[in-house]
């Protein structure tokens, strides 16, 4: 995922920057708001490290940001594991002088994180994953595309674990990753002690036990978490002996030297999200961050999981009184969008749907005992930078927002909206029925695929289109194809959807967070674009409270994720989709023609692969 929520001007590549940018919540801090049980959530995205302190009744009351270090070379993203934590304690010590409260006030400890792959040995130091060899570069970062060949040879293998992948596995996932460092890095291969996702390894560094989570293991590492639905439920959670590694899939994929010694370098024990830690954090991690030893830490999460914790009961009567009233079967019409460096698209059953190309069906890798679906985008934040940043319009119109002490994106929003006065009036001359802004993009539009599609074509080989390109070098021209990157986007989100309902689920609510979310456009053409409303949550860091969430379960403040959930949960906005059938028709065809461009692709991808066949 799903990653940072600064979009753009992230810290340069290859340097680090101090920078700590601190947050005070909307809401006044009030002495009633600093008493009582105080929740930590720590975050770390694709760009930062973030942390937020939260009451009893989920209110954010501090939040900072501290900027971690990045590699990027081709397909191949790195990151330091060391650096991460120590940007982590930054934030934290920040989140609580802005929340006004001291270390020792502190309730409990969550972790959320990227899906990145951590190597360290057994001294607990990092161990290389760059063909640099520079040793601070330990984890290979979600969005690394290195591994694509690997990843097409494990699924040659048609092992049923695979079933609960989508089908496939992803580049983006730990097993092919874990091939190509066996394959190109053998000394590494042979030093490391512990392969670690990213969150996971921060709970580890906070509490010095190794128990991984159901979210990490079951969706990134092709662990069988259903191999504990008979054995336990999550009112008795403790560490459990890891029965759902596949050893005859290992073996088959040339990786079968993590079998050994009872699977101790991928993980021995797992738990349910929340479930509590060791004995809560170690003297020497409780110092660094600047709080107190033993403090309660709760299993972690993926950060887009934690987003999906950390929204999915946002839900205002207004939406509730049409859904069933069955309790468990209620939370099954939400699908969760969490929207930052990409998307991800989150829905829940109480019955396993196995749906091709969207990733799932994982147990209780997101609430536990509910199966999770989890669709996505491997470029939402990323992409609006790419493209924007590469124009030559881009410079002028991001200087001329700074100085006006505003986003590009507001400036573009702007642009957009006087483009759309002046069509109204052209058409009111002309007599002719009133334009609407989405039809600026008649002639323009984009297949988001620039970082390959994670679903519901699971085809990482896939291309980014934009159609309708002119010489105009325009900020309008720009602001035209930003417009048509949110729609594409959005029409990429409608196929998900439409995809799960297909093959089982009965989504009819979305809810929304991330970075990309305080873009009112981009939550509007979403809402036009599926036809469902969007509900906001009332606190802007979802991921955050989600992690938080997991820990105030490990202190037992809440004997359950949903529980929790119901408790700090709370809806903020909720945006209502066009009831202008012109609108509708309008994207139902644009629609089409996203999916065409696709089909376009694989009929001259197939044409071209024929013409070089006799080469």
């Amino acid at each position: 995922m799903s990653g940072a929520n600064r979009l753009i001007n992230p810290p340069n590549q290859g340097h680090l920057s101090s920078a700590v940018e601190m947050t005070t919540p909307n809401c006044p801090i009030t002495p009633r708001s600093r008493t009582g049980p105080m929740f930590l959530g720590v975050d770390v995205g694709t760009a930062s490290a973030r942390a937020a302190i939260f009451n009893d009744r989920g209110r954010l009351l501090g939040f900072a940001t501290s900027p971690i270090q990045i590699w990027k070379d081709g397909d191949c993203v790195e990151e330091s594991s060391t650096d991460i934590w120590h940007a982590i304690c930054t934030a934290v010590r920040s989140a609580c002088s802005v929340a006004q409260i001291k270390g020792e006030q502190v309730t409990s400890l969550g972790f959320a994180a990227t899906c990145s792959l951590v190597a360290i040995d057994s001294d607990g130091e990092p161990v290389t994953v760059s063909l640099t060899h520079d040793s601070r570069r330990n984890v290979i970062v979600w969005m690394d595309h290195r591994a694509v060949k690997q990843s097409e040879r494990i699924n040659l293998s048609k092992s049923p674990v695979l079933e609960y992948c989508g089908g496939s596995v992803s580049p983006e996932m730990q097993t092919p990753k874990l091939l190509w460092v066996k394959e190109n890095l053998k000394e590494s291969w042979s030093m490391t002690f512990r392969w670690m996702d990213l969150s996971d390894w921060l709970s580890y560094r906070a509490t010095g036990d190794d128990t991984r989570s159901l979210c990490t293991t079951v969706c990134k590492w092709t662990y069988l978490g259903h191999a504990h639905m008979q054995q336990i439920n999550e009112t008795d959670s403790r560490d459990m002996e890891a029965l759902g590694w596949d050893d005859e899939f290992w073996e088959e994929i040339g990786l079968g030297d993590l079998v050994d010694s009872h699977h101790s370098k991928i993980g021995r024990s797992v738990a349910f999200p929340g479930h509590a830690l060791g004995s809560g954090l170690t003297p020497n991690a409780a110092k660094e961050l600047g709080l107190l030893a033993g403090t309660p830490v709760g299993t972690s999460l993926i950060d887009a999981h934690a987003g999906g914790v950390g929204v999915m009961e946002s839900v205002p009567p207004e939406i509730t009184e049409h859904e069933p009233a069955e309790d468990e079967e209620t939370i099954c019409h939400r699908m969760v969008l969490v929207c930052g460096t990409s998307n991800c698209h989150m829905a829940i059953s109480k019955t396993k749907l196995f749906i091709p190309g969207v990733w799932g069906p994982f147990w209780s890798a997101m609430v536990p005992e509910y199966w999770l679906t989890e669709g996505g985008q491997s470029a939402s934040g990323a992409l609006f930078e790419h493209i924007l940043e590469g124009h030559p319009a881009y410079q002028g119109l991001a200087n001329r927002a700074a100085a006006r002490s505003i986003s590009v994106y507001e400036l573009l929003n702007e642009i957009l909206e006087k483009m759309l006065m002046k069509e109204i009036l052209e058409s009111m001359k002309q007599e002719m029925s009133s334009p609407f802004l989405a039809a600026l993009t008649k002639d323009i539009h984009v297949l988001p695929d620039f970082h390959g599609n994670r679903s519901p074509i699971a085809d990482p080989l896939s291309k980014g289109v934009i159609y309708g390109l002119t010489i105009d070098t325009s900020e309008r021209q720009l602001a035209l194809l930003y417009l048509a990157t949110i729609q594409g986007l959005a029409y990429g989100t409608r196929h998900i959807v439409e995809h799960c309902n297909e093959k089982g689920h009965k989504i009819d609510t979305l809810l929304a967070c991330g970075g990309l979310t305080k873009n009112p456009l981009f939550i509007q053409e979403h809402a036009d674009i599926t036809g469902y409303p969007i509900t906001l949550p009332r606190e802007n860091e979802a991921v955050l409270l989600g992690a938080a969430i997991l820990g105030a379960v490990a202190s037992k403040k809440y004997s359950t994720v949903r529980e929790a959930m119901k408790a700090l949960n709370a809806p903020g906005r909720v945006v209502y989709p066009s009831h202008d059938p012109k609108v509708r028709k309008y994207h139902d065809t644009k629609y089409r023609i996203f999916r065409d461009l696709y089909e376009q692709q694989l009929s001259q991808r197939a044409m071209i692969k024929e013409a070089l066949s006799d080469v």
